[in-house]
């Protein structure tokens, strides 16, 4: 049957977690467990999944848990279940600080336990499709618009969204991060709800990133400059298109016989990017199924998760210097 898995908090995104796990492949679900009685209720009837009374019931009786409950308590589910060596998925970020997460890491090296990331945007169709084209990027820019939604308002829009285009774009670059500005406003809560990032890797490559919970419509969308080409991505439609100059044309004779504007596709090649079907949070979960069965790697390890919470921090950190009322809202002992 697999490994036995039970799911943590079945909020908005908990509910779909329970719902796919059901028929994930090498994966038996036993079960979950949340805080509140009344939504437990709802859910297991509607799931037809049981709801564990305690957070230790549930742990008792898996190999697995799938950790989908506000950040700041990510460390408070996490720790025990890593203690007893159960492998863990943990919805991004990993933690609210980085001693948290380090912690998290230390348990799970001396348990053995596997720790994934719900970095999910990594499964996202378009990247998937995007990554064989992707080859020493030199700038990339990142738009993640989206209306305001309470869920993860406890936390910046840094770690609330930006951070998935953190993690994407480290996954794209490769390399250590040398230097962060950023700028960031609170708007409707206490936290930052917009920012902007300008981001540079030791590579030498820069990513420009903005991220707002206050927008009137959505966006996600992510553009990748390389000296082959240009990579244009729409993650919210799972598209994108790869522009390259067209193998057959001869740019400077083009240049030179030129007697005007020349149309974009007498010497530009548009590839249209493709990959398999999926919904990303299923891919996800699979992938976390076949990791704790031993039968692949880890698709978003422990330390992706923390290296993409240690640039977040440094990105509310820069806010917070030039904009001194936010001081005090990341606890100190975040700081990357």
């Amino acid at each position: 049957m697999g490994v036995r898995i039970g799911v943590v908090g079945v909020g908005a995104l908990g509910f779909h977690h329970t719902r796919i796990l059901r028929d994930v492949p090498g994966a038996q679900l036993v079960g979950f467990h949340d805080a509140k009685p009344d939504r437990a209720a709802h859910v297991s009837t509607e799931l037809g999944v049981r709801a564990f009374p305690t957070l230790d019931a549930l742990l008792d009786d898996v190999d697995a848990v799938s950790v989908v409950v506000p950040t700041p308590i990510h460390f408070a589910v996490a720790a025990p279940a890593l203690e007893r060596g159960l492998h863990v998925l943990i919805e991004k970020p990993i933690a609210t600080t980085l001693e948290e997460a380090d912690a998290l890491l230390a348990i799970a090296e001396r348990t053995g336990a596997v720790v994934q990331i719900g970095h999910v945007e990594r499964f996202n169709r378009a990247v998937r499709a995007a990554l064989p084209y992707v080859e020493g990027p030199r700038f990339i820019e990142s738009n993640r618009l989206a209306p305001f939604n309470p869920r993860g308002s406890d936390v910046a829009v840094v770690l609330d969204l930006m951070i998935h285009d953190i993690d994407l774009v480290r996954t794209f670059v490769g390399g250590r991060v040398s230097s962060v500005s950023a700028v960031g406003v609170p708007v409707l809560t206490p936290f930052v709800d917009i920012a902007n990032a300008r981001i540079s890797f030791d590579a030498g490559a820069v990513a420009n990133i903005t991220a707002s919970r206050v927008s009137r419509d959505r966006m996600r969308k992510l553009r990748i400059f390389q000296q082959s080409g240009y990579l244009s991505l729409d993650l919210a439609a799972g598209t994108g298109d790869f522009y390259r100059l067209r193998r057959d044309v001869d740019l400077l004779a083009l240049v030179r016989d030129a007697q005007g504007a020349q149309a974009l596709e007498s010497f530009v090649e548009r590839i249209q990017l493709d990959a398999p079907e999926g919904e990303p949070l299923r891919l996800e979960l699979e992938a976390f199924a076949q990791a704790a069965n031993g039968d692949a790697p880890v698709s978003v390890t422990g330390e992706d998760g923390r290296e993409a919470l240690a640039v977040a921090l440094t990105i509310v950190h820069d806010i917070e210097r030039t904009f001194p009322s936010l001081s005090g809202r990341v606890p100190a002992s975040s700081r990357a």
